[in-house]
């Protein structure tokens, strides 16, 4: 076994301890996802306003309540979706947003990508009525600003060693150079392996899409799409989630949600498309 595949004995989730309370790598990464994404917005506006005439009032208005939708959207949507303690939560609805357990701050755990999307894409309209803005301008400037940060994201699942990969198969020579030993048991670093295909990858697919589409909204469908497929993808390399394991054809709920992703996007090109249409009848 080499320092990598062991890596996660000689780590810590947590980077330090500010008056008592645990600072957890996880958390640094968060904020890093968040400060990535809010500077790649600000110089896709300033070296693109032609496509992005938005003003920097109404982009940091904007990014409260996008903040805010994904936050409460990703949060519901793990316990909806994902927690098998649904219905205490709904029944202390209190406790969803508790970074205590047992008198220990650990934070704010469980988070839902696609339940974040629906959140953001709640308070992107709720934006766009209240401030009397084309939504569709403000999806494509998170379609270029989101990829990188969502790097950060998946980093720091790795560094709090969650949401672990699929046990690595005797005879994955590959396998066996990457993968982790979690608990005694080689797994693929599937966070990383998301990071880059969900992160990285998709951030030069929307990079490049941006030369050849111009209709407003057209690239968080390119977005959507590829997210859709890179994480379809990455769910043969991660570990489907206990509490749920897996459903028709062996699909995973990350992959059926991807499914259904496919679908959204697909129907927000039909509303471009038609919108396009009314614009020029």
């Amino acid at each position: 076994m080499s320092f990598w595949n062991e890596i996660y004995s000689h780590f810590s989730p947590i980077a330090f301890s500010l008056f008592g309370l645990n600072v957890h790598w996880y958390g640094l990464a968060y904020v890093s996802a968040l400060l990535i994404a809010f500077f790649v917005a600000l110089r896709a506006i300033k070296c693109d306003p032609q496509r992005f005439p938005i003003t920097r009032a109404h982009f940091e208005s904007y990014f409260l309540y996008v903040e805010l939708g994904v936050i409460l959207g990703a949060r519901l949507g793990y316990i909806l979706i994902y927690d098998p303690n649904t219905l205490y939560y709904l029944k202390a609805p209190w406790q969803i947003f508790n970074p205590f357990y047992n008198g220990e701050f650990v934070g704010i755990r469980g988070m839902s990508y696609h339940g974040g999307l629906v959140g953001f894409l709640i308070a992107s309209v709720l934006f766009s009525v209240v401030k009397k803005q084309n939504f569709l301008i403000y999806l494509d400037l998170i379609a270029i600003s989101l990829p990188l940060g969502y790097v950060f994201g998946r980093i720091g699942n790795f560094l709090n060693q969650e949401l672990v990969g699929r046990i690595v198969p005797s005879g994955d020579v590959w396998g066996h150079k990457i993968g982790i030993m979690v608990n005694g048991v080689l797994r693929y670093p599937s966070q990383l392996i998301e990071a880059f295909l969900e992160g990285l990858v998709l951030f030069v697919v929307v990079l490049v899409a941006k030369k050849f589409v111009r209709a407003p909204g057209m690239l968080m469908v390119v977005y959507g799409l590829g997210y859709a497929c890179a994480r379809f993808v990455c769910e043969y390399w991660r570990e489907a989630d206990v509490q749920l394991g897996y459903y028709f054809w062996h699909l995973s709920m990350g992959q059926i949600l991807s499914l259904v992703m496919v679908g959204v996007s697909l129907g927000l090109w039909g509303y471009i498309a038609k919108r396009g249409l009314k614009k020029f009848s």
